[in-house]
């Protein structure tokens, strides 16, 4: 473990787990996120807060406290997905399923420059896990939107 950053990004998530040990195991496994650090409860031994970081990034996880924070088990699923840049999507994808995570869609070269893929990890959060394959503009974004959704 490292320690606490001393400058936080302008946004953080922060997410509620059944079993924060493994899905810290996890998020290191698949992502190559390193743990800075954890709070553990000495009564119930379950982790109150634990802080991880990938790239440049920060992201706090935390057992499940119904009064506090739920999971996605507990609300009937997420409405949240997490976007991770990699520099090889097929790779971390790879990694990430053996670690656990259920591909949702595999890596597909997208209208908007990137290479991108849909896991849910195991404790129900969804990730796209992407990488720029080409510089696109808002307006030619806008026009290969356009041109894709006339086909449905």
């Amino acid at each position: 473990m490292t320690s606490t950053p001393t400058k936080y990004p302008t946004l953080s998530p922060a997410f509620a787990v059944n079993d924060a040990v493994r899905a810290l195991e996890f998020y290191r496994d698949a992502f190559g996120a390193a743990e800075l650090f954890r709070l553990v409860d000495p009564e119930s031994g379950k982790i109150g807060h634990a802080e991880m970081s990938v790239g440049d990034s920060v992201f706090m996880v935390s057992d499940e406290y119904p009064a506090f924070n739920k999971t996605p088990a507990t609300l009937g699923g997420t409405s949240v997905r997490l976007s991770l840049i990699v520099g090889n999507v097929d790779a971390i994808v790879a990694r990430a399923v053996a670690a656990g995570a259920t591909l949702q869609r595999p890596p597909t070269d997208q209208f908007y420059g990137f290479r991108s893929a849909s896991l849910l990890d195991p404790f129900g959060h969804e990730w796209i896990v992407q990488h720029e394959i080409e510089r696109v503009t808002p307006a030619e974004m806008q026009r290969r939107w356009d041109a894709m959704r006339k086909v449905y």
